[in-house]
């Protein structure tokens, strides 16, 4: 079976930094364990990284999340912790936005069979990236593991937990 586990936007910024959250770094372990089982599968993995640039203020989301973040080059746009040493390989898509279009020509070019995400944040990134797999991929499994996303919000975890699962993801350990 094709797998690919995709890790959305674990960044400093979205862990520590300016859009951080206690629950955020919690995942380190969990995100850690599923990149080590990838690879010892030989699964295929990628990751997202949210990438503004000094005019974030200017741009839309910018105006409605005033809030600086993930701007290119600075601390906060690096991958959190020991998630950075173990996608030294892997190939990364930078994104501007909550979903990364660029994934639908590779993911449709690849054919995966199976699709995992994990990482930051549930209700935005994870959510909007899930939707691009099932787009480009409507045939594959696509899987998010509860233990390993979150967001600053219970309710709106869960809410987009449930809407992950309306849209026939497969959500592992739920709470």
């Amino acid at each position: 079976m094709k797998r690919l586990l995709m890790v959305i936007d674990y960044q400093v910024d979205f862990v520590s930094g300016s859009l951080g959250f206690p629950k955020a770094s919690l995942l380190e372990g969990p995100i850690c364990q599923k990149i080590q089982e990838a690879k010892a599968r030989g699964d295929t993995i990628v990751y997202t990284m949210d990438t503004h640039e000094n005019n974030y203020l200017s741009t839309l989301e910018g105006k409605n999340l005033p809030i600086p973040h993930c701007i290119r080059g600075t601390a906060g746009w690096h991958l959190y912790g020991e998630v950075n040493d173990l996608l030294k390989d892997a190939r990364c898509f930078q994104k501007s936005s909550f979903g990364c279009a660029q994934l639908i020509p590779y993911l449709q070019k690849e054919d995966f069979e199976e699709v995992e995400l994990c990482g930051l944040v549930s209700n935005i990134c994870v959510l909007s990236n899930a939707v691009l797999v099932k787009a480009a991929l409507p045939q594959a499994q696509v899987i998010v593991d509860a233990k390993c996303t979150d967001c600053a919000d219970t309710a709106k975890n869960q809410e987009a937990l449930n809407v992950l699962e309306g849209l026939q993801v497969k959500v592992l350990n739920r709470k």
